[in-house]
């Protein structure tokens, strides 16, 4: 384990050697009109660890329904761990299906049986649970992570969801103790970008006292504009601050 940084809020980094496991899908369903879930079990995945809330992993996804098998036929896209279970070997994945390609097209058509190849994840950034509040901004590719985070939070401890959808049918409920207050900031009959809508709610915002802590993801030039907001504007401090680019505007291969 190696401490990021040194402070009384700590951030631990855990790296972990690179394995892959064989998925078997047990149940899809609908979270909302444009997220669908698949949870997983394995016989094998006694080693398996998914430490934070934001841990990623690789998904090795059929190019397409026709794709020939072979290292050719297979896309790799990066996905978080929405939940893990390891009493009973459950591992969850939310698809945001925002968009043509490989994830989406195996999540639309995923069926109980069906299996997957995953890998990882490599490591884990697991915050301190002692901030006086946190503060967790994305567009609907971070809430597999917002809503872990908002579930694995301390009871009653203030955490805001700033988080821009497609339309209000999108927003999910999260089962917590924190004090939650959700803020969801719909698409939908605006004239605005994400990077300006969740600018523009971000300014708005009375942020609490205290200690906080700020996750940020989305697209990458969003993610980063957002971030330049929070320590150069609000002077929040860069060590209580992480970013994550998701994906990139206009990369047909860029992570999810």
């Amino acid at each position: 384990m190696k401490l990021l940084f040194n402070s009384v809020h700590t951030t631990t980094r855990v790296h972990r050697e690179i394995k892959r496991w064989v998925l078997t899908v047990t149940d899809v369903h609908r979270v909302t009109p444009l997220m669908q879930r698949v949870c997983f079990q394995a016989s094998d995945l006694g080693d398996f660890e998914s430490t934070a809330p934001d841990d990623h992993i690789k998904l090795f996804l059929p190019k397409s329904n026709q794709s020939p098998a072979g290292i050719d036929a297979v896309a790799v896209r990066t996905y978080t761990v929405r939940r893990y279970d390891p009493e009973t070997g459950v591992i969850t994945i939310d698809f945001a299906l925002h968009q043509s390609g490989p994830g989406t097209s195996w999540a639309l058509n995923a069926r109980s049986g069906d299996t997957l190849e995953i890998g990882g994840p490599r490591k884990s950034d697991i915050v301190a649970n002692d901030f006086d509040w946190y503060l967790l901004i994305g567009d609907e590719t971070a809430l597999p992570a917002i809503g872990r985070r908002v579930e694995e939070l301390c009871a009653n401890v203030p955490v805001i969801t700033l988080v821009v959808v497609e339309q209000l049918a999108e927003r999910q409920t999260f089962a917590t103790s924190a004090a939650w207050t959700p803020l969801w900031i719909p698409r939908d009959g605006q004239h605005l970008s994400d990077e300006d809508l969740l600018h523009l709610a971000l300014s708005e915002l009375q942020i609490p006292i205290g200690d906080g802590y700020i996750w940020i993801a989305a697209e990458a030039a969003v993610a980063r504009s957002l971030r330049n907001y929070v320590t150069d504007i609000l002077h929040h401090p860069k060590a209580w601050t992480k970013t994550s680019r998701n994906w990139v505007h206009g990369a047909p291969g860029a992570d999810t």
